[in-house]
């Protein structure tokens, strides 16, 4: 690439995926992953055991099963959708932007990325972290790890952060455009399910004690609750709903995935599954708007398990709607939200 001109570099950054299904490479991924502070927040050497002696060692086996399922010719779709919309990115932007794609976990790492741009002589860097819904355990784990890298670097160029695009119309509209297509078919209900964090996190990162983690304090979308990962999913969901005509009665909200015994941000997936079933809902279409490309908890989780649970409980029929994954619309998305960075 030719460096007559400054150079703009993007960062394209999602949460990563093992190198291969085996049992032994999914248990290096969730060691990595499972022991980054942001993600379980408890002291170093209680983390240290509670990951390594426990939880990669009896996980590992039966994770490695699931993503066995979701394995592909082209291997995860995590990283070959990733890859892809890399691509179709760089030929949008042209030739004045440089764009990388890193994982928080595992390859390509964020180092490897940010050494590819350095090495074209950016003057300065944009990192994209691929999560609609700010959350510490996700963006905020991709920004303080570029931080780590940069600060021992001679010379850092001006760096710019997206730190959530819920507000962004083209995210919804490239929602819009994948969900289309399943709103022919007429469903007696629309399940939006998000992966969950747990509550202490909410509480942490609370302004003036705005979030009570109930209905009321995310009903609305403001200055005070704009960091809050349930108060954006909730507001994602509105968005969405509003732009496919889905009324309020017709839709719920719900968090999956959740780990160990405190408690987590409500209401919980399974719950919900089960009421809907009770109160005799059939068919049911379902959305995962944390995710932008197909992965182990959208595809597995939400489009497998959630299925045969409600099935299960008496559920006739559960559709999940794909992820934006390489979609045109999305990667339009991603444009404008670099080209509004000046």
């Amino acid at each position: 690439m030719a460096n007559k001109k400054n150079t703009t570099g993007v960062l394209l950054v999602n949460l990563g995926t093992p190198d291969s299904p085996s049992v032994p490479d999914v248990r290096k991924y969730l060691r990595e992953f499972l022991m980054d502070g942001r993600v379980i927040d408890i002291p170093l050497i209680a983390r240290a055991a509670l990951v390594n002696l426990i939880i990669a060692p009896f996980r590992a086996p039966k994770s490695a099963k699931t993503y066995q399922k979701l394995w592909t010719e082209r291997g995860s779709p995590l990283l070959y959708y990733g890859q892809d919309i890399t691509h179709m990115l760089q030929e949008e932007l042209g030739e004045s932007y440089a764009v990388e794609l890193a994982m928080r976990y595992q390859s390509p790492s964020i180092e490897d990325g940010l050494k590819a741009l350095m090495k074209k002589n950016v003057s300065r860097m944009i990192i994209v972290p691929l999560f609609p819904q700010y959350a510490s355990a996700t963006t905020g784990s991709v920004q303080e790890k570029v931080m780590e890298l940069v600060k021992g670097w001679q010379v850092v160029p001006t760096m710019h952060f997206i730190s959530n695009f819920v507000e962004e119309p083209l995210f919804i509209e490239a929602w819009k455009q994948v969900a289309t297509p399943y709103l022919e078919k007429e469903y007696d209900h629309y399940v939006f399910s998000y992966h969950g964090v747990p509550e202490r996190h909410i509480r942490k990162s609370s302004v003036d004690g705005y979030c009570q983690l109930n209905g009321k304090c995310c009903s609305t979308y403001n200055k005070k609750n704009q960091y809050c990962y349930r108060g954006q999913c909730f507001y994602t969901t509105r968005q969405l709903a509003e732009a496919l005509n889905i009324p309020e009665e017709k839709y719920t909200v719900c968090f999956q995935s959740r780990l160990g015994t405190d408690p987590w941000i409500k209401p919980y997936a399974e719950t919900v599954i089960k009421e809907l079933a009770e109160e005799g809902h059939k068919k049911v279409l379902a959305f995962s708007p944390a995710f932008i490309a197909d992965c182990l908890e959208t595809t597995v989780e939400v489009g497998e398990e959630f299925r045969d649970e409600f099935i299960e409980e008496g559920g006739e029929e559960w559709t999940l709607v794909e992820s934006l994954n390489a979609h045109p619309a999305w990667v339009q998305c991603l444009k404008k939200m670099v080209l509004d960075i000046h």
